[in-house]
């Protein structure tokens, strides 16, 4: 049976199957104000000759599931001829979902999954737990891991042991990459151009120019200086759609150029450009606001650095939040002592902000002057955050305990929706859950006292030998 894997983030969704590599897709729909009648699905993005003014039509709401309707026309190109060619009867899905997901968003999910589709079987998590497998799986003597998955509408620190997640340590911030993107357009069209409607345009720019400065303030006064004495300032050329399709960095002696960006590209910032000889310097740029060969430009100082700073202090703009690095300390802290040096071993990014250039070392610095002196900290960044819970679904499904964690649309029409709870079933691996040997029985038969019916219950025991019986409750 083949096992499709479908990490549906709320600003592209990762999927592929097990056995192939990941596609990253845009998980919504578009229309364009040059043709308004038609409606442009994932990545027919491709096809629209002029993305400027592109409206989105998003399958997501402040980071939760809402608009089934666009939601399932993503799925049935994802599904059909033109993509996956999925063969419903004979393939199983592993599908992500927020944390604490609502139960009728969780019913809805169950419904469209094993009624409309008819997947043989499906396994509904958090991309989290998919990236801790991932996580345990690269390094299985590490006990602990503190995930800090940073997507399009929020941010989640998530504390793992042995890739059960700890629900008393998850903390949320409301501080996403749309956030970001929304605020650069704000402030480029109160100083520059209005570009209130170009998310498209702007989103781009915010991945090609923005960064996580190291010395905050030490870069805004440079950012304030003249002439050569300013070395923040970039200037970012805006595509016309005709003779430049894509928008690039001029910037003193060199000028960036974009590569192709493919489906499964994954790295959507600056690292993907090669440089080549500048013909004209920043400063032949005329008041228009276009240079003398009619380009039009973007002017970005300290733009580029104080965006992806509302990550580490939301109060900047008003957002009365923690930072990132306030919040992992927060989650450490709620956790039991002993574990807190595991924690600040093990911090480990997700999620398309987490490629801000110089994030890693920011939050690595912020985190060292927050910690206890006698901890060390060490913040990781895998070679590819973005897909990195889609590749944690991949060896899930390769797994030799998968069978056990999905649930099958036999158990699904014979015991309905519950069935499919979080609550009542392993999200993990088994093999990876020892240290909960002793209390996972004892919950599950709480979950069920009130139930009548029969259900498998498989837990692996100290000695390292799996027991499973019947559990009958009347």
């Amino acid at each position: 049976m083949a096992t499709l894997v479908l990490d549906n983030g709320a600003y592209t969704a990762k999927i592929g199957y097990s056995q192939e590599s990941v596609s990253v897709i845009p998980n919504c729909q578009f229309r364009s104000k040059t043709s308004r009648l038609k409606t442009f699905t994932a990545n027919q993005l491709d096809e629209i000759k002029d993305p400027s003014g592109l409206f989105y039509i998003l399958p997501f709401q402040k980071g939760y599931l809402v608009n089934w309707d666009v939601q399932r026309k993503v799925w049935d190109h994802l599904f059909g001829k033109e993509m996956f060619k999925v063969d419903f009867s004979d393939t199983s899905v592993i599908i992500t979902e927020p944390y604490f997901n609502f139960s009728s968003i969780q019913e809805s999910m169950n419904e469209i999954l094993f009624e409309e589709y008819q997947f043989q079987s499906a396994l509904r998590t958090n991309a989290g737990s998919l990236s801790a497998h991932h996580y345990f799986h690269s390094r299985p003597s590490e006990l602990c891991c503190l995930l800090v998955d940073s997507g399009f509408s929020f941010t989640h620190v998530v504390p793992y042991c042995r890739s059960k997640k700890m629900k008393e340590g998850i903390r949320r911030l409301n501080v996403g990459g749309k956030l970001l993107t929304n605020h650069l357009k704000e402030i480029i069209s109160y100083r520059q151009l209005h570009v209130m409607d170009e998310t498209h345009v702007i989103n781009q720019v915010k991945e090609d120019v923005c960064y996580v400065s190291q010395q905050f303030y030490k870069d805004m006064e440079v950012s304030q200086l003249k002439g050569g004495e300013n070395t923040v300032v970039k200037d970012y050329v805006l595509p016309d759609f005709s003779s430049i399709k894509k928008g690039f960095c001029k910037v003193r002696g060199t000028r960036l150029h974009p590569s192709p960006h493919p489906a499964t590209t994954c790295h959507l910032f600056s690292s993907q450009f090669p440089v080549s000889p500048l013909l004209q310097p920043p400063d032949e740029m005329l008041f228009s606001g276009k240079y003398k060969t009619g380009e039009q430009i973007l002017r970005l100082a300290n733009e580029r650095f104080a965006v992806p700073e509302m990550l580490l202090h939301p109060s900047d703009i008003g957002i009365q939040e923690m930072g990132v690095h306030e919040a992992i300390v927060d989650s450490i802290q709620s956790m039991p002592e002993e574990m807190h040096a595991h924690f600040y071993q093990n911090v480990v990014l997700t999620g398309g902000n987490t490629l801000f250039p110089g994030f890693r070392e920011r939050l690595e610095a912020e985190l060292r002057s927050l910690a206890p002196a006698h901890l060390p900290v060490s913040v990781l960044q895998p070679a590819n955050p973005i897909c990195y819970a889609w590749e944690g679904g991949k060896l899930l499904a390769h797994s030799p305990d998968y069978d056990e964690v999905v649930v099958t649309r036999e158990d699904y029409e014979e015991n309905g929706h519950f069935i499919c709870s979080t609550d009542l079933l392993w999200r993990e691996s088994p093999s990876n859950v020892a240290t909960s040997a002793s209390f996972a029985p004892i919950s599950l038969c709480c979950n069920l006292w009130s139930l009548n019916l029969t259900h498998n219950v498989t837990w692996k025991l100290d000695d390292g030998t799996k027991d499973r019986f019947n559990l009958r409750v009347k």
